[in-house]
C-alpha cells in the first residue's frame, strides 16, 4: 500500500504529541479532522497504528515501525529542501505583451531592456499591433491600452497619463505656409489614422479637431512619424515620440494639446499569479518614468 507525505506528516504529529488535541495545533487542524485522517492511513495500511486511550494515542508495534520509516522520509525531504538553490528574485520563463505600436516603438523597447537586464533569465515578447487584445483568448499574458475597458474578467490599472501635440518638420515647415493658428491647417497636407480603421475612439485626435479629409493616412504610428519626419505633412504625435525624431517640433502647443492615458490590463484569473504581479509592477513604474523623462525632452 502507498502513502503520501501528507499522510506521514499528520502521522508523526499523532505519534509524537500522543494526543489528537496537541497534534491538531502543531499541524493547525482541527482535531476531528487529523482523526479521520489516522483511520484513513489504518485502512489504507490495513494496520494498527495507536492503541487509543483514554490517555492518549500509544503507538503499536507496527506504529513502532512506521515511525522508523516515516522519520527516515522526513530527514530525506528535510534535506532536500536545504539542498535547493536559494529562492531567486529574478524573473524567468517567458512573458508576452500586447500594445498599440505608438508605445510598442517608442516606450516598451528600452522599458523592457532595462527590465530584462535585472532578469536574464527572462523572455520578453512585444505584440505591436492597432487592435485591442482579447486576453481572455490568451493572446497576451498583459496589454497596454489607450482607453479602459469595461467589459470581461479584467483587472485595469492606470499607468500613466500622455500627452500629444501637432508636429512637423523642419524641411516642411520651410516650404510650406506659416502655420500661426489651427485655422492654417487648411492649407497643409495632415498626416493622420485611416477613419475607418481606428479602434479606439480616444486615437480620432483629427476628427476632434474638425478636421475631415486625411491626404496621408496610415493605421500604424509608425508610418505616421515616419511621414511627419520625412516632410511628408503635418500630424498629432505623441510627445515621448519627439526625441526620436530629429528635425521635428511640436506646433501649436498653445493652441492644441491632447492628454490621454495608457492602462495596464490583465485577466482577473492572473491576479495571485506572483511571477506577473511582479512583472506588471516593474513595467508600470518603468513605462511611467520614461513617459515622464521623455515628455521633459519633446
Amino acid at each position: 500500500m502507498q502513502t503520501n507525505w501528507d499522510d506521514l506528516r499528520l502521522f508523526l504529529a499523532v505519534a509524537r504529541e500522543e494526543t489528537l488535541s496537541g497534534a491538531g495545533k502543531v499541524l493547525r487542524l482541527d482535531p476531528a479532522t487529523v482523526g479521520r485522517r489516522m483511520q484513513r492511513l489504518e485502512a489504507t495500511l490495513q494496520a494498527t497504528l495507536f492503541a487509543k486511550s483514554p490517555q492518549g494515542y500509544t503507538l503499536t508495534d507496527a506504529g513502532a515501525s512506521l515511525l522508523s520509516r516515516a522519520e527516515t522520509a522526513e530527514r530525506a525531504m528535510r534535506s532536500a529542501i536545504a539542498e535547493l538553490p536559494a529562492q531567486s528574485d529574478q524573473l524567468s520563463g517567458q512573458i508576452r505583451i500586447g500594445a498599440p505600436d505608438g508605445s510598442a516603438n517608442y516606450l516598451l523597447p528600452q522599458v523592457c531592456s532595462a527590465i530584462s537586464d535585472e532578469n536574464p533569465d527572462l523572455d520578453i515578447q512585444i505584440v505591436a499591433l492597432p487592435r485591442v487584445f482579447n486576453l481572455s483568448r490568451r493572446e497576451a499574458d498583459m496589454a497596454i491600452a489607450v482607453s479602459a475597458p469595461t467589459a470581461g474578467r479584467l483587472v485595469v490599472q492606470k499607468v500613466s497619463d500622455y500627452h500629444l501635440h501637432l508636429a512637423a518638420s523642419e524641411s516642411y515647415l520651410a516650404a510650406h505656409p506659416p502655420i500661426q493658428h489651427i485655422d492654417d491647417l487648411g492649407d497643409h497636407r495632415l498626416v493622420g489614422y485611416i477613419p475607418d480603421m481606428i479602434f479606439d475612439r480616444e486615437l480620432d485626435y483629427l476628427s476632434d479637431l474638425g478636421i475631415k479629409r486625411v491626404p496621408l493616412a496610415s493605421n500604424s504610428v509608425s508610418v505616421q512619424i515616419n511621414w511627419i519626419r520625412q516632410g511628408g505633412g503635418v500630424g498629432i504625435a505623441h510627445d515621448f515620440s519627439v526625441p526620436a525624431m530629429p528635425g521635428v517640433r511640436r506646433i501649436l502647443t498653445d493652441q492644441i494639446s491632447l492628454k490621454r492615458a495608457f492602462y495596464l490590463i490583465r485577466h482577473a484569473d492572473d491576479r495571485r499569479n506572483p511571477r506577473l504581479s511582479r512583472f506588471a509592477e516593474a513595467l508600470s513604474a518603468r513605462l511611467r518614468a520614461e513617459v515622464a523623462r521623455l515628455e521633459a525632452l519633446a
